[in-house]
């Protein structure tokens, strides 16, 4: 006659299997991420938690990041999460703004791809006179070719965002995936408990 079994060891097993598909899910499919900075302002604040897809570009080795195979593509205003070039134990998130073979320049903030003014609904700045590039490549930069397996990415607040146009283009290779949805908001600089949660922003596609 077989034994039925324990309670304990039922609620263990179903423990290990929760724990491995949720595993499976993370290393993935989707992975959820905490905005810390405002580097993406005003489409992603400081507090908004998001879901990424990690299927959108490569699959990876979990724990690895050796690239199994590719997916697709980044594009043109995809919003991106990567490893930091400069510390891949880092997870940093930009918006794509040049494809490899492009060439890339930023002229008094405004950027121009092969040469033609770049149509920038994304790019918010202050109201402040464009800094020269001899003394940052803030606001003039370039003009550089993006290469081979690589993507040129900036923050949507351009005049507080450190990225390609500071530490260089983002490998293939550190593509972690595309960001899909904001699924919480919470604003911890309000002083008032009642706007401590964003409900407007929950469910809102990043785009």
């Amino acid at each position: 006659m077989q034994k039925t079994k324990s309670t304990t060891r039922e609620w263990i097993e179903s423990l290990l299997i929760a724990a491995l598909i949720a595993l499976f899910v993370r290393s993935f499919i989707i992975q959820a991420y905490k905005i810390p900075s405002g580097s993406m302002e005003p489409t992603l604040l400081v507090g908004d938690h998001l879901l990424v897809n990690r299927l959108s570009y490569v699959v990876k080795v979990p724990y690895f990041d050796n690239v199994l195979f590719t997916l697709g593509q980044p594009k043109r205003g995809d919003v991106i999460v990567f490893r930091y070039p400069e510390n891949t134990n880092i997870d940093f998130i930009k918006r794509v703004i040049a494809t490899e073979g492009e060439t890339v320049e930023v002229r008094d903030k405004v950027v121009y791809i092969n040469g033609q003014k770049m149509s920038d609904p994304w790019g918010h700045f202050r109201d402040t006179p464009p800094i020269p590039r001899e003394f940052a490549p803030k606001d003039n930069y370039g003009p550089y070719r993006v290469p081979k397996d690589a993507y040129f990415a900036m923050g949507d607040n351009r005049d507080n965002s450190a990225d390609s146009r500071f530490w260089g283009p983002v490998r293939k290779e550190n593509l972690v995936g595309r960001a899909l949805v904001i699924y919480f908001s919470w604003n911890s600089d309000t002083k008032d408990p009642f706007e401590y949660i964003r409900w407007s922003r929950f469910g809102r596609l990043i785009r």
